[in-house]
């Protein structure tokens, strides 16, 4: 699983940050999904090495427009590209309106279908899909409007399978190694023999939450217990936690505290206030700071910056050492 951060700014962009969207590409079922989709996405997808024309799925928090405005553009360009078989959008209920109103005002025909999924998750959360390999869990976060984390989680894979082994009970290669690999059962000779006979120790999945726009919560906390990689807002440095408070969005050191409470692998901060750039009196290397103070394995997010997740470790791949592993 590999994560690639597409815009890390807070409410507008700025010239190095764009508004909020992240990129999750999942290489084993060749598929690219988005978490939120800010003003200009598109045009971010299209300077990354992602390929939108794998793009499966759309989980939105919430309506702000810093987190979906860049939806109707990259909906039509997808439609104009000719190449979607269809999409799955995950959001508040009144996005569905938001994407149909758009595209009917601006005469827009996709071509391809939209599957509307409405995400109003109860406070001990949901789970919003889950097939073979991955399950997505939402929780409502605290925010001036309804707003929802994310948590994916990849399931454990089978262990290694042994191939000498399996040709030494005379099971011929094939459609049969891969149902054993599965974790099935097959009936040769009359002798019952299962996957997990013939497979190692299983692998254990990745996760990663996601949670922007929020004030520190305990339903943030529950979405975050364990997870190899907490992506956390960090709109406000320590010393203007009153506007935090005010606005319910998170200072350094609430996300901090989130990814300790939580026990987190890593945390990775985004969602900055454009007031903190480089030369002010407070710069992203204070924002850093204040949090590992806390959560020593924080990292501050950039535009591009593309992470990739193993259990309890996350490193990064745009020429930065690898994160240690969280013990």
């Amino acid at each position: 699983m590999q994560v690639t951060f597409l815009g890390t700014s807070s409410g507008v962009p700025t010239r190095r940050r764009n508004v909020s969207a992240l990129g999750l590409r999942l290489p084993q079922r060749s598929e690219l999904w988005l978490l939120d989709c800010g003003e200009a996405t598109q045009h971010q997808l299209l300077r990354s090495p992602l390929r939108i024309s794998q793009l499966r799925r759309i989980f939105i928090t919430h309506m702000h427009g810093d987190h979906v405005f860049g939806l109707p553009g990259l909906l039509a360009s997808l439609g104009m590209a000719g190449t979607c078989n269809g999409l799955d959008l995950y959001g508040p209920p009144p996005l569905q309106d938001f994407v149909e109103s758009a595209l009917r005002f601006s005469s827009t025909r996709l071509g391809y279908p939209l599957r509307f999924h409405p995400n109003m998750p109860p406070p001990d959360g949901h789970v919003l899909f889950e097939d073979d390999q991955l399950v997505v869990e939402s929780r409502p976060l605290q925010h001036r409007i309804p707003a929802s984390g994310f948590r994916v989680e990849q399931k454990p894979r089978p262990g290694r399978f042994d191939v000498e082994k399996a040709k030494a009970l005379g099971i011929p290669s094939g459609p049969l190694y891969g149902r054993l690999k599965a974790g099935g059962t097959v009936v040769l000779n009359g002798q019952t023999i299962t996957g997990s006979s013939l497979c190692g120790t299983p692998q254990p999945g990745v996760s990663l939450v996601y949670a922007t726009d929020t004030v520190f919560c305990d339903t943030a906390v529950e979405l975050a217990q364990g997870a190899d990689l907490l992506i956390h807002e960090a709109t406000f440095a320590h010393r203007d936690g009153d506007m935090a408070l005010q606005r319910l969005h998170s200072t350094t050191t609430m996300a901090a505290q989130v990814a300790l409470a939580a026990r987190v692998g890593t945390l990775a901060l985004t969602h900055f206030s454009p007031r903190y750039i480089p030369g002010q009196a407070t710069g992203p290397e204070d924002l850093l700071a204040e949090a590992q103070a806390i959560f020593p394995n924080t990292i501050m997010a950039r535009d591009f910056l593309t992470l990739e997740l193993t259990p309890k470790q996350v490193g990064a791949r745009s020429g930065s050492e690898p994160i240690a592993p969280h013990l």
